[in-house]
């Protein structure tokens, strides 16, 4: 049977993410769909027509949808999900937010952020924050999966003749547990954190969000995305959309830079495997050096300022 993805868009373009779960898809099956709900995804269908491996494009393009409600979106996929013998979705906020109501919905036990594919059934995921690996398998008919992406290469866009098929059958579901209210969107010329090739990341040790601020010069002239550490954001240094960590984003960039964040393992969980790691910390015995391949000990409000200098 073949595996369904469900797509993570901004209503013009494929996030990162979901080419990522693509290719963790083409491990469960040899045939791939993937599912776009929204509403005006024009943009989207045209982004997925570009990418290799899939083989049907299934569209719900309707104002229904048009806000994203996950109890909407979960309705509708569990409506098609017995032609399919596995469902994925990116372990972002998105996918964290659909998948386990879609298990809920079909009553299977629905298998969290898989970092291996060992076979269609048989799966690795990190628990304990990372220290331990579990190998998990599913005897359900229906697989439900989201991806930790990191660990998946981007699927390529070269092109492909998948067929588009639209979905005209659409469940409206009675939905009496939430309705939509307001969205704000933070605009951010930065790259997107869990995309990005190089991430500046704080910490506790930044002190307040004024001097967060001192992170931006940084980043700015590497072309970086900036991230926190959990303490930074309980703190109120930053908003909690840029942490990285175990209960916030989980990246892997070519290079990390880490500014005054001690390495919880909470924190580590997030971003150990990043390429190149690069830690300053005036504290010579914070764990984070344990992991770094560049360690740098000293007061980062001096360390900082010159490094952006020598940049310039």
């Amino acid at each position: 049977m073949p595996a369904l993805v469900i797509a993570e868009h901004d209503n013009s373009y494929l996030k990162t993410s979901t080419l990522n779960t693509i290719t963790a898809a083409t491990l469960c099956s040899d045939e791939i769909h993937i599912l776009i709900i929204g509403y005006n995804i024009e943009k989207v269908i045209l982004d997925a027509k570009k990418v290799n491996n899939i083989k049907k494009i299934l569209l719900v393009d309707s104002l229904y949808f048009s806000n994203n409600l996950p109890e909407n979106i979960a309705a509708q996929i569990s409506v098609i999900a017995s032609n399919y013998s596995h469902i994925l979705a990116p372990a972002t906020i998105y996918g964290k937010n659909i998948l386990p109501r879609v298990a809920a919905l079909l009553n299977v036990m629905q298998i969290s952020e898989i970092t291996k594919v060992c076979n269609p059934s048989t799966f690795e995921r990190p628990i304990y924050s990372g220290r331990i690996i579990a190998t998990v398998q599913s005897t359900d008919i229906i697989k439900v999966i989201t991806v930790r992406a990191t660990n998946f290469i981007s699927a390529k866009k070269e092109g492909n003749k998948a067929i588009i098929h639209i979905i005209s059958k659409i469940n409206y579901f009675s939905n009496t547990a939430s309705i939509f209210i307001s969205r704000e969107l933070i605009k951010s010329k930065r790259p997107e954190l869990t995309s990005a090739k190089i991430v500046v990341a704080g910490g506790r040790g930044l002190g307040s969000s004024k001097n967060f601020k001192i992170l931006e010069g940084l980043a700015d002239k590497l072309n970086a995305a900036i991230g926190a550490s959990r303490a930074a954001v309980d703190a109120g240094y930053i908003s909690n959309n840029l942490q990285i960590g175990q209960t916030g984003k989980i990246v892997a960039p070519q290079l990390y830079i880490a500014i005054g964040i001690s390495g919880a393992i909470q924190h580590l969980s997030g971003m150990k495997d990043s390429k190149i790691i690069v830690a300053i910390n005036q504290d010579e015995d914070a764990p984070i050096f344990d992991i770094s391949d560049y360690g740098l000990v000293g007061d980062l409000f001096e360390i900082i300022p010159k490094f952006i200098k020598y940049l310039n």
